[in-house]
């Protein structure tokens, strides 16, 4: 025991982390969902069950096929299913959106056995599971059905769960779905397990799950300051408390940093025709952003608008945008305006051939 926790510790140190207790999980990851970074993790890369977490792949396979309010009547084999389940019953009529909503906020088993039936049928849609896992370039995934129940051949990691709940929380459906506190759908009366999002300040989702095989089983996601942590563990007795101690020492990584000012120069545009050659961009707006240590450093600036213009320039009049990124996303975003003094043509002038030519070569 006493090497587990120093074992633990040396992760935390490393990742800079400190969790202000142990955790009781067998496997946990905490990974920022807008880089992928992660934050801590403890024997995050071991394979063991993940009971109804697996619902996270089925959702975002099942919102990959579409025709989320195509009608279907409910049959008899999605029924008859052991465990939770959102209370189908055969001959209803449902759409594929609630029951998506069954299977994420009430973990229906037999919400799982529908939605794949209707998308292609069972073998075909564990089949699309399993393609989907390869897609994200998993290696320590498989799954044998939708719905989490144990098989031997049915696992992943706690770093695994965490890519792929950050690619599903990428989708603006799935995100609605896994923070909605409860939903009706038909006759039935959903309330979601995620205790976490009346616990937590920030939380948007996503799942529980259960069972003897895989222990207790949490995926959790919160977002401030415009930055969302995932947080993971497997066989987690303490889940509900360890995912806050998590979360809380994620985001105190986060710091918020100026980027700009209003009024600075962020950038400078040619200008033909007029009395100068070139006038300068301004941010319109103080823009700030949420960072960890080393991010400011990452930061890239896309700039957005027409690299030339043709006098009168009104100063104060938007000329483009400018954006923050660290990779694919995007941390901030401002309005550059044109600054300096209106800018009048002393007369119209055209502007040559070969300057125009080399301007957009380069």
């Amino acid at each position: 025991m006493m090497g587990k926790k120093l074992l633990c510790a040396l992760l935390v140190c490393a990742l800079g982390v400190y969790p202000a207790r142990a955790i009781s999980a067998q496997s946990a990851v905490v990974i920022d969902a807008d880089t992928g970074e992660t934050l801590f993790a403890h024997n995050a890369d071991a394979r063991l069950p993940m009971a109804s977490t697996t619902k996270i792949m089925t959702a975002l396979v099942a919102l990959s096929e579409g025709e989320l309010d195509r009608v279907y009547t409910v049959k008899k084999e999605y029924t008859q299913v052991e465990g939770s389940s959102m209370y189908l019953r055969t001959g209803e009529k449902l759409t594929l959106r609630d029951t998506l909503y069954g299977l994420m906020l009430a973990s229906g088993n037999d919400a799982a056995l529908a939605i794949a039936g209707e998308c292609g049928g069972l073998t075909a849609f564990v089949e699309k599971m399993n393609e989907k896992a390869q897609e994200l370039a998993l290696e320590n995934t498989h799954f044998d059905n939708p719905n989490g129940l144990s098989s031997e051949t049915h696992y992943t990691t706690a770093h695994e769960l965490a890519k792929i709940t950050a690619a599903a929380m990428q989708d603006p459906v799935f995100r609605q779905i896994v923070s909605t506190g409860s939903y009706t759908a038909g006759e039935h009366v959903l309330s979601n397990h995620n205790r976490l999002l009346r616990m937590y300040d920030g939380a948007i989702g996503v799942k529980t799950g259960f069972t003897k095989a895989a222990g207790r089983c949490l995926v959790s996601a919160a977002e401030r300051g415009g930055r969302t942590v995932i947080v993971v563990t497997l066989n987690d007795p303490n889940d509900w408390n360890d995912h806050m101690a998590l979360l809380d020492e994620a985001f105190a990584r986060y710091e918020e940093v100026t980027l700009h000012q209003a009024g600075d120069q962020l950038a400078v545009q040619r200008v033909f025709g007029g009395d100068t050659d070139e006038v300068p961009l301004l941010a319109q707006h103080t823009v700030t952003a949420f960072l960890a240590p080393g991010e400011k450093e990452k930061l890239e600036k896309v700039r957005y608008g027409d690299r030339i213009c043709y006098a009168p320039v009104v100063r104060t009049a938007v000329a483009g945008q400018l954006e923050y990124r660290i990779g694919s996303k995007v941390l901030a975003r401002d309005t550059l305006v044109y600054g300096g003094a209106s800018l009048l043509p002393p007369e119209r002038k055209s502007v040559p051939e070969h300057i125009i030519e080399r301007i957009f070569d380069g």
